[in-house]
C-alpha cells in the first residue's frame, strides 16, 4: 500500500509541476463528440461521400446472418429455405414467426437509417454558407450524389415499412420523439430528391473523367432516373415511370449484352452468361448494360476491399462438394452451401423452349463427378444421379450468377463479385410494367420481346400482357440478382404470388403468409427507445 501512494504522491507533484507550466493544461479538448463533424472543404465532401458506397455495401454483406441474402428470396415465389439454413431467414417463410423483435426488420431500418444520417451530414454542410471552397456547381453535384442516397435509403424504408418519420437534418443530439409521416410525404420527399439527382448528377461517360478512372460505379444521372422510373411506379405514377425508362434507354449509352465478351470467352459459356463472371461485371470491363455497379475488391488482394463477408454465393450455389467424388472447381462455382433452393416453379414452370437464360450456363441442372482422385475412378465425368435429399441441398440446381472461385480463399467464405444493383434489362421490365399499367399492352409487348429475342426465347402478343407476366419476366430475367421479397411487396403481390405457386414445396413450405406480409414490423427496440412520441406499428405485428 505504501508503495501505491508514493507513485501516486509523486504522480501527483508532476502533475502539478507541468500544469503550472501550461495553464491550458485542464482545457477540456474532445476528440470525439456525439454531434458531426460540420464538413466545409472538398477533400471532406469527397471521403464522406466515398463512405455512401462504403455503407452501402454493408447492406449486402452480413456474415454474421450468413442466412441475410435468403431474407429477401425465400417464402416468395422464386425460393424455399433448405435445412441449411441459417435462422434469420425463418420468419420469412414461416411467416407466423414473424413479429416485432425481428433481427432482420431490425437490420433493415438500422442501415438504412444511418445512410439517412450520413448523407444529411454532408447535404448539411454543402448548404452551409460558410462552405466556400467549392463552386455552385461542384455544390449541387455533391448535393446530388447525396440526394440519391438518402432516396435510395428512403424508397428502401417506404417500400418495407410504408410511412416512416422523415430526416431532412443530421441529428446533433439524442432524439426520442420521432412520429411516422404519411407515405405520401415520405413519397414526395423521395421524388424531389431523385429529381434534383436526376438532374445534377454527372453523365455515365463522365463519371470516368470525374473519378480519375478509379472509380467507374460513382453515381451518375441514369442511376437516379431508374430509380425513380421505380418509385414512380410504387407511387401510382406509371405516365411519369414510362418517360424516365425512355429516357434511360433511347439515351444511347446503354446496350443490352448480345456477344460474348471478357475473360472467359474462349471457355464454354453463353452472352448471357458471360454479364455475370468475375471481371467482366462492371461498365469498363464489357458490360454494356451495366447502370449501377457497386464495386467490390477481392478482400485477398485488396486488404478491405469488401465490407464484411458478403454470402451471395454460398446462399444461392448448391454444396456438391459434399458428394463423394465431387471435387471443388471454377467451373461449378467454387464452394456454396446451399442455403435456400430455386422453387418448383422457377425449376420447372417459368421458361419454356431455348429461352438462354435457363441454359446450363445459367441455371446449373445436372452435375458430374469430378474428383480425379484414384478411389472415384469408376465414377469420373458420369453424371451425379439424383436421388433423395441431395437433391434439395447437395446438387439442387442453382442460377450460376453469384458462382465464383478464389484460389487463395478456396473455403470461400467471402463473394468476391460485384453486385450488379442496376442495368439496362431491368430497365425495360420496369418501362413494360409501366406500360401495362396504363392500358398500353402492345407498347408492353414491344418492350418485352426486345429483351426476349435477346434471349432466344418466343415473343410474346399484347393479350399476353398484365401485372403478373411481367412479374414472371422479371424472374425469368432477373432471378438471382433482384430483391424479388421487395418487387412483390412493391407491387402488392407478395401474399397472392408466393401461396398460388410456392406453397407446397414439401421441404420448408410457406405457412402463416397473410396481408401483414406487405410491411414489415417496425422494430420494437426502436419504439420503446422513443419515448417522447408514439411511433406506431404497423398492422398485424
Amino acid at each position: 500500500m505504501k508503495k501505491y501512494i508514493t507513485i501516486f504522491a509523486s504522480l501527483s507533484v508532476l502533475l502539478f509541476a507541468f500544469s503550472s507550466c501550461r495553464k491550458a493544461f485542464l482545457e477540456e479538448k474532445p476528440f470525439s463528440t456525439y454531434t458531426p463533424l460540420t464538413l466545409t472543404d472538398s477533400l471532406g465532401f469527397e471521403a464522406s461521400l466515398i463512405g455512401l458506397y462504403n455503407h452501402t455495401s454493408t447492406i449486402f454483406s452480413w456474415a454474421d446472418q450468413q442466412g441475410w441474402p435468403s431474407v429477401w428470396q425465400v417464402g416468395t415465389d422464386v425460393a424455399n429455405a433448405t435445412n441449411n439454413q441459417q435462422g434469420i431467414e425463418i420468419p420469412y417463410y414461416s411467416y407466423a414467426t414473424l413479429t416485432s423483435t425481428d433481427n432482420a426488420a431490425a437490420r433493415t431500418w438500422n442501415r438504412n437509417y444511418i445512410m439517412v444520417n450520413l448523407t444529411n451530414t454532408i447535404i448539411d454542410g454543402i448548404e452551409n454558407p460558410a462552405t466556400t471552397s467549392l463552386s455552385a456547381n461542384g455544390k449541387k453535384m455533391v448535393s446530388a450524389e447525396a440526394k440519391f442516397f438518402r432516396a435510395y435509403a428512403y424508397n428502401n424504408l417506404a417500400t418495407l415499412f410504408g410511412g416512416v418519420p422523415v430526416i431532412s437534418h443530421a441529428l446533433t443530439g439524442p432524439k426520442t420523439d420521432f412520429v411516422r409521416a404519411p407515405i405520401a410525404d415520405v413519397n414526395n420527399f423521395i421524388v424531389a430528391d431523385l429529381v434534383f439527382a436526376a438532374a445534377n448528377l454527372p453523365d455515365i461517360e463522365a463519371v470516368k473523367t470525374n473519378t480519375k478512372g478509379k472509380m467507374y460505379g460513382r453515381a451518375n444521372k441514369f442511376m437516379a432516373m431508374q430509380l425513380l422510373t421505380e418509385v414512380y411506379l410504387r407511387i401510382g405514377k406509371p405516365d411519369l415511370a414510362e418517360q424516365q425508362a425512355q429516357a434511360i434507354i433511347s439515351s444511347g449509352k446503354f446496350s443490352l449484352i448480345k456477344n460474348r465478351y471478357g475473360v472467359k470467352i474462349s471457355q464454354r459459356g453463353d452472352y448471357y452468361s458471360d454479364m455475370f463472371q468475375y471481371g467482366n461485371q462492371r461498365r469498363a470491363q464489357g458490360n454494356t448494360e451495366a447502370i449501377w455497379v457497386l464495386e467490390q475488391e477481392n478482400p485477398t488482394v485488396v486488404v478491405g476491399g469488401i465490407t464484411d463477408n458478403p454470402q451471395q454465393r454460398r446462399v444461392w450455389g448448391a454444396a456438391y462438394y459434399n458428394i463423394a467424388g465431387m471435387a471443388l472447381a471454377d467451373s461449378l462455382g467454387g464452394r456454396s452451401i446451399a442455403r435456400l433452393r430455386l422453387s418448383n416453379w422457377v425449376l420447372y414452370g417459368l421458361y419454356k423452349g431455348n429461352d438462354i437464360r435457363n441454359s446450363q450456363y445459367n441455371i446449373r441442372r445436372r452435375y458430374y463427378y469430378n474428383d480425379p482422385n484414384p478411389t472415384y475412378a469408376a465414377r469420373y465425368g458420369k453424371q451425379v444421379p439424383f436421388t433423395g435429399p441431395d437433391t434439395l441441398l447437395n446438387i439442387c440446381p442453382s442460377t450460376t450468377k453469384w458462382g465464383a472461385f478464389d484460389p487463395n480463399d478456396t473455403f470461400g467464405y467471402a463473394m468476391i463479385k460485384d453486385f450488379i444493383l442496376m442495368r439496362l434489362g431491368e430497365t425495360y421490365l420496369l418501362l413494360a410494367e409501366a406500360q401495362v399499367a396504363q392500358g398500353k399492352t402492345a407498347d408492353a409487348a414491344a418492350t418485352i420481346n426486345v429483351l426476349r429475342t435477346r434471349a432466344n426465347a418466343d415473343q410474346v402478343t399484347a393479350a399476353e400482357m398484365t401485372k403478373d407476366f411481367i412479374l414472371d419476366e422479371r424472374a425469368r430475367e432477373l432471378i438471382g440478382e433482384e430483391n424479388r421479397r421487395m418487387t412483390l411487396m412493391r407491387t402488392g403481390t407478395l401474399v397472392e404470388r408466393a401461396l398460388r405457386l410456392n406453397s407446397n414445396d414439401a421441404s420448408k413450405p410457406i405457412t402463416g403468409l397473410t396481408s401483414k406480409a406487405l410491411l414489415l414490423p417496425i422494430p420494437l427496440s426502436e419504439i420503446q427507445l422513443n419515448k417522447d412520441a408514439v411511433l406506431t406499428q404497423n398492422p398485424g405485428y
